[in-house]
């Protein structure tokens, strides 16, 4: 699905023309690698139908066709997906895991035990598990290796009266993770057994830990633990490794049980808030796509710098250092640049460090307000000017205008839509996906 879907929108971004026939192309592309992946034929019908409608809407003033189309591929992805990620609480209470053997439930519990001490909560582990034989000593050993506390209680009897005692152990935590036993389906004896534990443990949330890799089957599963148990949310487990994890995360949001949390390896950490926004933005080669466009924001608002100013009028010295500020402080420069394609962007301009910025700024101190706005008439004995002035060398003085020369023919590249990413990042963050 992963590789099918980046090698989909790296068709979208580089087409010349987006019209119906494209559209359509593009649509029943799309349709395959989501049905291979084990997405409900359901949902794909309706995603396909909303693409197809809303690609004819009128566009918004400054946005190309193809800018358009992109992003409502990629938002309607998002909705199928699972839409908007939920926020778990961060306060004292106590969480009951369900689910059937093989979902990963017992190793899931230690990745959350992780998560939660992380954040400075108190946490305890306790399982009534009474029919696996090594199901304590699982979890004893999971809690030595995420350092967090695993209360015993009396490890006989049934699963009601180990949790009863063990809640006695565990007054004081800022957190209660219980597990659960599984079976291979859910019978009236899980069930029976469950509502019980829920009963005495009286939990805040219920979450059903599922593996990805059973795909649409998902679904069956959520509804049934919903109606039984009621589920307040869903953890996806092993979502790196199944092509089918489309499809388990699909077919939880059309059971309308929101998907909280997914295992994306075998590590304790491998563990994460779902968000199907940053999901998507993974599949397609985007990392964290809407958190970098957050923070591309609030970098150029910082540095009082103007998106439109890279594509509007003439690109100066004072433009090219205000570009260089904000997206400075976006994060390393090499991945902000490679992500939306630009992979000839100059190494020496990707590294642009603090200490060079400030250099650059000492010495256009010294320039002379047309110097400033046409670089081009700084050579010879202006560059010696400048350099005395500012009291750095000449061959700073060169470098900063080789960076601006570089620069300046990067932004025509992308005036001219030449960089295979999404197209006039700069000026059009506001209509970029996660905006």
């Amino acid at each position: 699905m992963l590789n099918k879907l980046r090698d989909l929108f790296s068709k979208i971004t580089r087409a010349g023309m987006v019209d119906d026939a494209f559209v359509e192309d593009m649509v029943k592309d799309l349709q395959r690698i989501l049905i291979s992946s084990d997405v409900n034929v359901s949902l794909v019908r309706a995603l396909s139908e909303n693409i197809r409608k809303k690609a004819k809407a009128e566009l918004p003033p400054g946005v190309s066709r193809k800018e358009s189309f992109t992003k409502l591929v990629y938002d309607e992805l998002v909705k199928i997906l699972g839409g908007e990620g939920s926020t778990p609480r961060m306060d004292k209470h106590r969480v009951l895991l369900v689910g059937l053997y093989g979902s990963g439930k017992t190793t899931t519990m230690g990745k959350l035990a992780r998560f939660y001490s992380k954040r400075g909560l108190r946490t305890c582990m306790i399982t009534v598990d009474v029919w696996r034989p090594a199901a304590f000593e699982q979890l004893r050993q999971i809690g030595e290796q995420v350092k967090v506390t695993v209360v015993a209680g009396e490890q006989k009897g049934k699963p009601a009266d180990i949790l009863k005692n063990a809640l006695k152990e565990a007054d004081g935590f800022d957190l209660i993770l219980v597990d659960s036993a599984g079976r291979d389906s859910l019978n009236k004896e899980l069930l029976d057994e469950i509502v019980e534990v829920k009963r005495l443990l009286k939990p805040d949330e219920i979450y059903l830990v599922i593996s990805a890799d059973i795909g649409q089957t998902a679904r069956t599963q959520a509804e049934k633990f919903r109606e039984a148990v009621g589920l307040t949310g869903v953890i996806v487990s092993k979502a790196d490794s199944s092509g089918k994890a489309g499809g388990a995360l699909s077919a939880c949001h059309a059971a309308g049980v929101p998907v909280v949390f997914v295992g994306t390896g075998e590590k304790p950490d491998d563990f994460e808030l779902f968000d199907s926004r940053k999901f998507v933005s993974k599949l397609l080669g985007f990392p964290d796509l809407g958190e970098l466009v957050k923070k591309a924001k609030e970098a150029a608002e910082e540095a009082e710098f103007s998106p439109e100013q890279l594509l509007e009028g003439e690109y100066t010295l004072k433009t090219f250092y205000n570009q260089l500020e904000a997206t400075r402080k976006m994060g390393p420069l090499k991945k902000v640049f490679e992500m939306f394609g630009a992979g000839s962007m100059p190494e020496e301009l990707v590294q642009t460090s603090e200490s060079k910025l400030r250099t650059y700024k000492v010495i256009m101190d010294s320039m002379t307000d047309e110097e400033l706005a046409n670089p081009d008439v700084i050579k010879g004995t202006r560059i010696l000017r400048v350099a005395r002035g500012s009291g750095r060398s000449e061959a700073e003085v060169k470098d900063l205008l080789k960076q601006f020369e570089n620069s300046k023919k990067m932004i025509q590249k992308i005036r001219k839509g030449k960089f295979r990413g999404l197209p006039g990042v700069f000026s059009k963050l506001k209509g970029m996906p996660g905006a």
